[in-house]
């Protein structure tokens, strides 16, 4: 098995565009991605993946192919990825294990989404169902509701001051304010997050996520084929794994079980210590589509104990200068959620960040980071992990380390 490669990657902005459609945002994020690749000279793609779950009433249809042909692709195998707001996050595995097997060389995955095109009404139910069984979609629950189930029942079970949902939009919309392409890239106030109109009890808006239109592509290379290429990023380990659907069907409420089997696997491959995980890392970009989701994720990806995450987060650990920055590019709160693209969008922060293109969001020296990208409550989740050994031998000669 070879190993694959990050040699390009690019997204459009996120937020609301409607002079845009899904053909013209992918257009945007697949020539940045070529352009971040330096071109792609006389090698052709071999395979495409597209994540995209249509939700501006495009749910039928050949809305993966329809974006390839747009960009001139004719006759290149490609495949549309659906596994909610993990799409292209599993599109971008797709990828790699294409590559890995020897059955293609250079392969395009990516995510598109539009979706401010739909009525709030038809968007609500839309994302209900994304998340959840028919039996909750039906008892009236939306994503933003189950959402704040898990909320609550974290909140309770461990202690936690209520605050820290708070301080995870804080952190991340100071990171989003960096981000040039990020919907929502404006800062805000504890006092603003904690006093904003309740969605979802006790979740406010700013622990939820916008309603977003983008695009973001990636490409993934063979080893040889890398070499052709101006960077190469290594994708050291993937992991996947799915869990039971509806939340009702769970154990536990605090956890998302599919994020800590699908992080066990890319740490395995990526030969990271589980127990040494947080110091293993420079930075991670992970699934906050709600704060709570943050939360949890530190402790689903063993970044601390169970209970622990609200002190991790209160301490600035997790700040862009903390000992283990995340969500750098604004994380879904602040960069934006269009479904379909975020776990692509995920990788580009990742591949910038890895070859030094961040710009004032720029963690220093970094050279090992993580993705991890969920569908609705979790029952999907896929984590990656990434390296760049020239950025980590540069660094170690200098002395550096991660901010």
């Amino acid at each position: 098995m070879q190993d694959a490669y990050l040699v390009g990657a690019g997204q459009s902005a996120f937020g609301s565009f409607p002079d845009e459609s899904y053909r013209s945002l992918f257009r945007t994020a697949y020539e940045r991605a070529v352009d971040a690749a330096g071109g792609l000279g006389d090698t052709d793609i071999d395979e495409a993946y597209i994540g995209t779950l249509g939700v501006g009433g495009r749910q039928l249809g050949l809305s993966g192919p329809a974006v390839t042909e747009h960009l001139g692709l004719h006759g290149v195998p490609c495949t549309r990825v659906e596994n909610a707001c993990a799409a292209s996050g599993y599109a971008l595995r797709q990828a790699v294990m294409a590559v890995r097997s020897g059955m293609a060389d250079l392969v395009l995955a990516g995510g598109v989404e539009v979706m401010t095109d739909t009525s709030s009404e038809a968007t609500k139910w839309w994302l209900g169902v994304s998340g959840e069984t028919e039996w909750e979609r039906m008892a009236g629950t939306t994503f933003a509701g189950v959402y704040a189930q898990m909320a609550d029942a974290y909140l309770r079970e461990h202690d936690t001051d209520p605050d820290a949902l708070s301080r995870v939009a804080v952190k991340n919309h100071a990171n989003g304010a960096k981000n040039e392409k990020a919907q929502l890239g404006f800062t805000c106030s504890l006092e603003d997050a904690k006093n904003a109109p309740v969605v979802a009890d006790p979740l406010t808006l700013y622990h939820c996520c916008p309603t977003t239109d983008g695009a973001a592509a990636v490409l993934v290379a063979s080893e040889e084929v890398a070499k052709q290429f101006d960077e190469q990023v290594r994708v050291a380990g993937v992991g996947a794994a799915s869990d039971r659907v509806g939340l009702f069907q769970r154990d536990s409420y605090t956890s998302v079980p599919a994020s800590s089997m699908a992080a066990d696997r890319a740490y395995d491959e990526a030969n990271l210590d589980p127990e040494d995980v947080r110091d293993s890392l420079d930075f991670a970009e992970i699934h906050d589509c709600f704060a709570i989701a943050e939360l949890m994720a530190y402790e689903d990806l063993g970044f601390c104990a169970p209970g622990e995450a609200g002190a991790l987060l209160e301490a600035g650990s997790t700040d862009i200068d903390g000992d283990l920055p995340v969500n750098t590019s604004g994380g879904l709160k602040s960069k934006g959620h269009p479904i379909g693209a975020t776990g692509a969008g995920q990788a580009v922060e990742a591949f910038e960040q890895l070859t030094g293109r961040a710009g004032d969001r720029q963690v220093e020296g970094a050279s090992r980071g993580l993705t991890h990208n969920v569908g609705g409550s979790g029952g999907a989740a896929v984590v990656h992990v990434f390296e760049n050994e020239d950025a980590g031998a540069t660094d170690a000669a200098s002395g550096g380390g991660s901010a």
